[in-house]
């Protein structure tokens, strides 16, 4: 550690933050540059950002703007830094993360070390099953409209150290190079995408939420990952007036709750009769409706329960069809099942948790497009649909484990 600088930064602080960002991968920034085009000179590239971050003369390029689609037709703006950006910014959350790891309130789940969106799935089909009514919460563009003075207040209350506070404040006014090339300047938000933006969000929600909950409706559960928000209620009357409170707390914290897509849920199942138009809701890529379900005894009965969603669903289907794999007839069977298999197998993970039944169905849509790649392969199978599914079924009896979808399917059958 060099003395002579106005910030004590380990190098060592440094090095470990390029080895987290290295195993995130992440796409270049504004300057093109790569992971591995960093690599390419590694160790002056680390010194030079590591003199910059001790000097305080370190000021982050502009965040490069890239629109992702969403299940809806609407895009989501994420803001990309650059790799050395990156590595900055994971200095300062492995400076935060030790300090409001302790902080923040067990039922927020989001980007946090040890904690994971099945979690929190897990958590709310169980007090689903305990509480008749949610409040399905919404913040409208909420990392875009994060407010920068509340914002530097909490994180001012939990940390002194002078080079922590000015680069948060740097990264909150970096501009936005839009892809058009022209440059953006903000006056409010934190980039989704940015290494810090998780930790700042998570940060502005335990005061402006988690706290203000646990505070004022202690007998309400909720669990919370990032900005999306499901809360517990015992009657109808207890969720409208939750809600309208909250109205008026996003109001006071300069955010505001979604008119459309917050929304009063009755959990109904095979014990709770009441009628109410909203009977579903959406949390983290699944859909918590009323579905059909077997007890002990293997009684089917109606369970409240959460399956992969239908937006998640089409998403996955288009993502199959973009594929085109009844083209690829330059590869065999199995160079079709070793290139599908770690997407499939990504996707049972993450949606084969609970329901997974619901997620084979949506699925059936690659032995679709494997039926037509054998028509377009073998001539004996050429405008022969019938037996083209016939010849499907029997390679699926022949190799039950060729594809990822096919091991589960089977895992749901026993």
């Amino acid at each position: 550690m060099n003395k002579a600088k106005p910030f004590c930064i380990p190098k060592q602080e440094v090095w470990e933050a390029y080895k987290r960002v290295k195993a995130n991968h992440g796409a270049a920034g504004v300057d093109g540059q790569s992971i591995a085009e960093f690599e390419g000179d590694l160790s002056n590239n680390l010194y030079r950002l590591w003199n910059r971050l001790s000097s305080g003369s370190y000021f982050p390029p502009p965040v490069r703007r890239v629109d992702i689609p969403k299940g809806d037709g609407r895009t989501r703006p994420l803001g990309i830094p650059t790799v050395s950006d990156r590595i900055a910014q994971m200095v300062v959350r492995r400076h935060l993360e030790p300090i409001l790891e302790p902080v923040f309130h067990r039922d927020s789940y989001g980007y946090r070390p040890g904690r994971s969106a099945h979690q929190a799935l897990s958590v709310a089909r169980q007090r689903c099953w305990k509480y008749d009514w949610v409040l399905d919460l919404d913040v409208k563009g909420f990392f875009d409209t994060i407010d920068w003075n509340l914002l530097m207040r909490a994180v001012r209350r939990h940390t002194h150290c002078t080079w922590v506070l000015l680069y948060i404040e740097r990264w909150l006014k970096a501009p936005v190079r839009m892809p058009d090339g022209t440059l953006v300047s903000r006056e409010q938000g934190t980039p989704q995408g940015a290494v810090v933006s998780p930790i700042l969000a998570n940060l502005f929600l335990h005061y402006t939420f988690d706290r203000w909950m646990q505070e004022l409706y202690p007998e309400v559960p909720f669990e919370r990952y990032a900005d999306d928000i499901v809360c517990h209620c015992r009657s109808e009357a207890q969720a409208r007036s939750l809600w309208a409170a909250l109205e008026v707390r996003c109001e006071a914290c300069k955010l505001e709750l979604h008119p459309q897509k917050t929304k009063i849920v009755y959990c109904k199942d095979a014990n709770r009769h009441e009628q109410y138009p909203n009977q579903k809701f959406d949390f983290l890529g699944y859909t918590f409706r009323p579905r059909s379900a077997k007890n002990q005894n293997g009684e089917l009965f109606v369970s409240f329960a959460p399956a992969v969603s239908d937006t998640a669903a089409t998403s996955l289907r288009q993502r199959i069809r973009r594929w085109r794999l009844h083209r690829r007839n330059d590869l065999a069977l199995v160079d079709l099942a070793q290139w599908t298999r770690p997407v499939v197998a990504g996707w049972f993970r993450y949606y084969g948790r609970f329901h997974r039944s619901v997620l084979c169905r949506a699925l059936r849509t690659l032995d679709q497009f494997l039926v037509r790649w054998a028509q377009r392969k073998y001539r004996r199978l050429r405008g022969r649909c019938l037996r083209a599914w016939d010849w499907l079924r029997r390679v699926k009896a022949r190799q039950p484990n060729l594809f990822a979808h096919w091991i589960s399917e089977r895992t749901v059958g026993r």
